[in-house]
């Protein structure tokens, strides 16, 4: 069949199972989205507000579904706003195609009207990237990009189509179980393309080691990170804990990898952990990480890092493997895979020698605070927030931050127990992520309720996107704890800086609740418990109507994320 680059594009997005794209329209990709408009009965196009947000409500999309998300967006600066969501996609391990068009062939490389060579700037924070001069090869690009997009690690890649090629007519061959042809595991370029990224091979030596040292063991702690839910490997996770009776730590991304409320689960580890589960770390005799990093806000220090302890590495990526701390073993491959082996050999009834050390360090946790006032009206905290919404939308809630001081109390205080259903910028750390995210989850579970925990520091970023949920009628909450400064950064003022608070205080415009209205959506100020909970349960209402509805929460400014490792120092040594 001869059809354009444009139709074939979207005939090979369908082919990938794809519903649903985010994205904005310019002059470089109008043949596109000509097409996405004679197709729209095939496929749903979400017009957002910026391609900021395309990125991360594809990255949304996908953290909740497991699926590649699928953005696009017109050439040069059009590109280039997609960027920021590419780096938080890449460092979040997230599956995601970005689609952007470009002048054309006879025009690139002459610094033609919104011209970007967005390959080259991209090229270090995707998997791979494409710039397709061919119409012949657009279809097989696109399978490629979708193979390399979740093969190993899963991460972005990126496609550029130069917009006459979206004109052009070419043979579009479908793929089926027969064709061959259209087959990229047959293109000899694609297998090229996609070995390096395939799923390093474990021997059996490696598990027989890795038994051997979870079996000496006799203060184990495990570091769960992000790659056991991108890997389905909760159930594994939970059982070789309770094999080993093992505490379980996690990393920002590694929420939801066990329940919070399995006697097992520690909480979070590093710059903001537990004292459970930094302890722990720092008194085992062998750390077991699993699909996580060490990053450096996990780490702190990293030559007083699990100082006592041996250290075993599971992770499917080999460049993880001794990047940031010395291990003793390691076991590169799936961990869903690698997990069910090691399960295989380990005896049952191993003992433990924590002797009720972790019962006694997770007793020391941040209480709940109630500020002056008469019963009912005491000032907002946190904690309260987190947990009354909790309450309010049940287990199968669906979780998004932004980034900063709500975002750690959301990682402290909601209790989430389900894999899938926490999502955050933890790699790239992108305020503005959050709103964009929410909306890509709730397209992808429209029987979810999500919520959206955001600062107003943060939300001041992607406000704009309130105009997305509005038109297409996105029933999230937005929840802001607001305390009218740059919290996080506040927070390191005040204890490193002399309170010296240099541009982080926002009294000022927006009214959040006006901007809500204008937008068309339902807005509560709230200032103490009693006005809070009757703003949620009218909010649990709307949202149950097919409305989007946004609380400002107004909280103490001098509130603190605690515990706190200062810059520097072992992971033991807290601020409590």
């Amino acid at each position: 069949m001869q059809y354009t680059g444009a139709r074939i594009l979207v005939e090979a997005l369908i082919e990938q199972g794809v519903d649903t794209i985010f994205g904005y329209p310019g002059g470089k990709v109008l043949v596109i989205y000509d097409e996405l408009y004679r197709q729209k009965d095939r496929i749903r196009h979400i017009l957002v507000s910026h391609e900021q947000h395309a990125a991360h409500a594809a990255d949304g999309y996908a953290r909740s579904t497991g699926k590649v998300g699928v953005c696009i967006a017109t050439s040069g600066p059009g590109a280039t706003n997609l960027v920021t969501g590419i780096a938080t996609a890449a460092m979040d391990s997230t599956p995601l195609v970005a689609i952007t068009g470009n002048v054309g062939t006879a025009l690139l490389g002459k610094d033609s009207f919104q011209e970007v060579d967005i390959a080259g700037i991209t090229m270090p924070i995707v998997k791979h990237n494409w710039i397709v001069k061919d119409v012949g090869d657009l279809a097989e690009v696109i399978r490629e990009a979708f193979l390399v997009a979740v093969s190993g690690r899963p991460g972005p890649v990126l496609i550029d189509i130069p917009n006459d090629i979206t004109a052009l007519m070419g043979e579009w061959v479908p793929r089926t179980s027969t064709n061959t042809i259209a087959d990229p595991i047959s293109s000899a370029r694609a297998r090229r393309l996609t070995q390096r990224f395939e799923e390093a091979t474990f021997t059996d030596e490696d598990i027989t080691r890795a038994v051997a040292m979870l079996t000496a063991a006799k203060r184990p702690v495990i570091y769960a990170g992000g790659g056991v839910i991108l890997s389905g490997a909760s159930p594994e996770l939970r059982l070789l804990a309770e094999r080993l009776h093992a505490p379980v730590s996690v990393s920002l991304m590694g929420i939801g990898a066990i329940p919070q409320d399995h006697p097992l689960y520690t909480g979070l580890l590093g710059m903001h952990g537990t004292v459970a589960s930094n302890r722990a770390v720092q008194q085992g005799d062998l750390l077991i990480a699993i699909g996580a990093r060490f990053s450096d806000r996990v780490t702190s220090c990293t030559d007083k890092f699990a100082k006592n302890a041996r250290v075993l590495h599971f992770d499917i990526d080999p460049a993880e493997i001794n990047k940031n701390i010395e291990a003793e073993a390691w076991v590169v491959g799936d961990i869903q895979k690698t997990l069910t082996q090691v399960l295989g050999k380990l005896p049952s009834g191993l003992e433990t020698a924590w002797n009720g050390d972790i019962e006694t360090w997770k007793a020391l946790v941040p209480q709940a605070h109630k500020r002056e006032g008469t019963p009912g009206k005491q000032g907002l905290h946190p904690r309260f927030i987190l947990e009354e919404t909790a309450k309010a939308l049940g287990k199968d809630a669906l979780v998004v931050t932004d980034v900063g001081q709500h975002q750690m109390w959301a990682a402290q205080f909601y209790p989430i127990t389900q894999p899938r259903t926490f999502f955050s910028s933890g790699g790239l750390g992108t305020m503005g992520f959050g709103l964009g995210a929410a909306e890509g989850a709730k397209i992808a579970n429209p029987d979810k309720p999500v919520v959206l925990f955001t600062g107003d520091g943060s939300f001041r970023m992607n406000c704009g996107e309130m105009g997305t949920l509005a038109a297409y009628r996105i029933p999230l909450l937005i929840l802001i704890l607001n305390n009218q400064v740059l919290g996080m950064v506040r927070q390191w003022q005040t204890l490193f800086y002399e309170r010296r608070y240099a541009e982080t205080i926002l009294d000022r415009p927006p009214d959040f609740v006006k901007l809500a209205d204008a937008y068309g959506l339902r807005g509560y100020r709230v200032e103490h418990e009693e006005a809070f909970m009757e703003a949620l349960g009218k909010a649990v209402q709307e949202l149950r109507s097919g409305n989007a509805v946004l609380i400002d929460a107004l909280i103490h400014r001098d509130e603190q994320v605690l515990p706190m490792v200062p810059g520097g120092k072992p992971i033991d040594e807290q601020i409590l």
